[in-house]
């Protein structure tokens, strides 16, 4: 193993088990070596440094073309989770075509992987070769109002009511000055009280309407389309998730549940840099594979074999919120729907959202366990349908009690030992005296956050450049001890 992986293996230090000491990992790993399953794992295929590669480049693509930042900062800040630093220095080549919109980057051994924008679904990692996707990016239309005349939270005019008496506004302001601590990297935060924004900070540059790398935050994203079309009568929880490479007579994988997916619980072979049993000597993780592997994302995520029985071992990987979004495509189109415009026709255009990006594969496949970027006041909208319980303008748009499905620990990570997880949702409660439920949150790499505190009636929105991670875990807990005293209870 050389040197360049051994230093990704460090930096991919397991984020999952930060709360846990030595003798429960090693206790975690142990229970999942006596459960598994006698099935085969093949790695991905292809050079780990191309992969990296291809994520900068992605990466750096979105940065420039759809937050428009500068692409000397991009380089250097942002999106180190599939493209950790380190990494970055194959490249001795780097290219932004600002008149094409694309990304090129050529790496030591002449390869060269880019990435292009190719509109509303923002930028494509491009098979080495392709210029182009493998199908034709639609325009992503909206029956939305004008924002600028519109009120919140359905457009961008905030009421003149002042902030409400109970809100301690010191602690608040302290607050708000401990996520923007310095070195943190803090680009965007956004603080709702009963709906109402009491708290709101942007970097120079940013405004409320910059997209932001958001990463994993979009895996709770897919578990509210889900939801969507479970209200609309698609699915239901607890039937077995009917993707098509799972119906052959025998397979076992018919076993596995729609809840078992959503709750990180499948059991399917599906390696991540965070899992306990984490063996970089493997191969390259298909954790990171399924952005970066320029494939069909939904057709190598449905054909991993299982690992464990389903709803057996919980374990933080990229193959069930992209299995999530597969399970989308096949109701959307099945019923004869435009797929790409489903989110913005049946759950954005409901709550006011108009600048969420989500980005796709080459086949057209949108990836939703992480590829997707968006301001904070869009994260905060889907927090406060959260904390409604799935009711806007007086509409359902969720099943009633789906709130507490996603905010109810997964069984199978109880039995692991680590109450931290829900249904694509981290749940952070007991980090501040509540139930593990009492603060749910989207979380995604580089410390982007959406937390969701039903006592409180509030919703905290926290973006920024992955370079301030190390100093943001830190600025974070300070800042959210600090909300936690300035905003009451209320339920």
């Amino acid at each position: 193993m050389t040197a360049l992986r051994l230093a990704i293996s460090a930096l991919f230090a397991v984020s999952s088990l930060a709360a846990f000491g030595q003798a429960d990992t090693e206790a975690i790993i142990e229970r999942g070596k006596r459960l598994e399953l006698d099935t085969v794992y093949v790695p991905p295929p292809g050079d780990p440094d191309s992969h990296f590669t291809m994520g900068f480049a992605r990466t750096l693509c979105s940065g420039v073309f759809v937050s428009g930042l500068d692409p000397d900062f991009a380089a250097e800040n942002i999106g180190y989770f599939t493209s950790p630093y380190k990494t970055r220095s194959v490249v001795v080549k780097r290219e932004v075509d600002f008149d094409e919109k694309v990304v090129s980057l050529t790496m030591e051994n002449g390869v060269v992987r880019s990435a292009k924008y190719i509109g509303d679904l923002g930028c494509v990692p491009l098979p080495i070769g392709e210029t182009e996707p493998f199908y034709d990016p639609p325009e992503i239309q909206s029956s939305l109002p004008d924002p600028a005349t519109t009120p919140w939270p359905m457009g961008d005019v905030l009421s003149d009511d002042p902030i409400p008496e109970e809100i301690d506004q010191v602690k608040l302001a302290q607050a708000v000055d401990a996520f923007f601590t310095d070195g943190a990297m803090s680009a965007s935060f956004v603080v709702t009280y009963k709906g109402q924004i009491i708290a709101e900070r942007y970097d120079d540059g940013i405004d409320i309407h910059t997209p932001l790398e958001s990463w994993s935050m979009g895996k709770s994203l897919s578990a509210t389309l889900l939801g969507v079309l479970i209200e609309q009568g698609e699915y239901e929880l607890n039937q077995p998730a009917p993707i098509p490479e799972w119906q052959e007579e025998g397979d076992s994988r018919q076993s596995i549940r729609i809840q078992d997916i959503l709750r990180m619980s499948s059991g399917l072979r599906c390696r991540n840099m965070g899992d306990p049993e984490w063996d970089p000597a493997l191969g390259f993780p298909d954790h990171l594979y399924l952005y970066t592997g320029t494939v069909n994302s939904f057709e190598y995520a449905a054909t991993r074999p299982q690992q464990w029985e389903p709803n057996t071992v919980g374990r933080y990987r990229n193959c069930d919120p992209v299995l999530t979004n597969y399970l989308i495509r096949l109701a959307v189109e099945g019923r004869g729907d435009d797929y790409h415009q489903f989110p913005q026709q049946h759950l954005f255009d409901k709550i006011g959202i108009r600048n969420l990006v989500f980005q796709t594969d080459p086949y057209g496949n949108i990836l939703l366990q992480g590829s997707d970027l968006g301001p904070a006041r869009d994260w905060a909208r889907l927090g406060n349908l959260y904390l409604n319980d799935g009711v806007v303008n007086g509409e359902r748009i969720l099943p009633e009690g789906y709130a507490d499905f996603v905010s109810t620990l997964a069984p199978a990570w109880v039995a692991d030992g680590r109450p931290i997880y829900g249904a694509f949702f981290w749940l952070t409660g007991a980090d501040y005296g509540l139930e593990p439920g009492g603060i749910y949150s989207m979380r995604g790499a580089g410390g982007q956050m959406t937390s969701i505190v039903p006592s409180k009636d509030m919703v905290v929105v926290r973006l920024g450049h992955y370079a301030g991670a190390p100093v943001w875990g830190e600025a974070s807990r300070k800042g959210m001890d600090l909300l936690m005293e300035a905003v009451p209870d209320t339920r």
